[in-house]
């Protein structure tokens, strides 16, 4: 665990305050963490699939992967849909043909896709564990963390996309180390599932600053560092909920 860490403590700026671990940990908080690490799981898909449809693929592929995410959104944002059907149709319906006009189209569609559909297992996964806890599905709140990163992005092509990536990259790599800061404190069966995560989401930020460094073609330590210090300051000042990607709060009553 601790050689998956280590790199990833050196990308991040700071560690997760003591703070949060202290309200991540209490019980009565056990279902908003689950709440939005599930939902975080989802948008990570979708982020993944926008990346693919705006960059790497023709139209009719850009469908099937809507298609491929629609009965996950369906039970999330419309509470359409029994959540164990889901794994049933866990499958991209037709191979992507990458655009002609797009240099790094394979590249894109094969680290993105592969993070789609492991996303979407977590999904399922977190699903479950909240079935074995008693919690049931219900609407939260998103923090504002995503959107203070993306609020940074630049807006010029190929600057948008490069940007884009580094911040999937810190979204994966903060979660990676929550899951272990987390870890430890949790009960067995959680804090096993939240160990087993560590690979993939290590793997998923490195698939998003390589993809970063490769499309732009040119030193890009600058530009992370920058996201590095916006994330930073997201996760270490006060925030005004408790959620999986927050800075610390106040009272983090749900």
């Amino acid at each position: 665990m601790e050689n998956l860490l280590a790199p990833i403590r050196q990308f991040l700026q700071c560690d997760t305050p003591a703070a949060w671990v202290e309200d991540a940990k209490k019980p009565e908080n056990l279902p908003i963490v689950l709440l939005d690490h599930l939902v975080c799981e989802l948008k990570a898909a979708q982020s993944a699939l926008f990346l693919i449809r705006k960059y790497a693929v023709d139209a009719a592929s850009g469908e099937a992967l809507l298609a491929w995410l629609k009965p996950y959104e369906d039970f999330t944002y419309r509470q359409i849909g029994d959540w164990r059907q889901l794994a049933r149709g866990d499958k991209l319906s037709k191979h992507m043909i990458a655009r002609s006009d797009s240099p790094y189209s394979d590249d894109l569609i094969d680290k993105m896709v592969l993070l789609i559909k492991e996303e979407l297992h977590h999904f399922y996964q977190v699903l479950e564990i909240m079935e074995s806890y008693g919690i049931s599905y219900r609407n939260i709140t998103s923090s504002r963390y995503a959107r203070g990163l993306l609020r940074h992005i630049r807006t010029h092509e190929p600057a948008t996309l490069i940007d884009k990536l580094i911040c999937g990259a810190y979204i994966e790599a903060r979660s990676c180390e929550r899951f272990a800061a987390l870890a430890p404190h949790v009960d067995k069966p959680l804090g096993d599932f939240y160990i087993s995560l560590l690979r993939s989401e290590a793997r998923h930020y490195q698939d998003y600053l390589s993809l970063a460094e490769q499309i732009a073609g040119h030193d890009i330590s600058e530009r992370v560092a920058f996201f590095g210090g916006v994330e930073a300051d997201l996760i270490t000042s006060e925030d005004t909920e408790f959620r999986f990607h927050s800075g610390w709060v106040r009272s983090s009553a749900a």
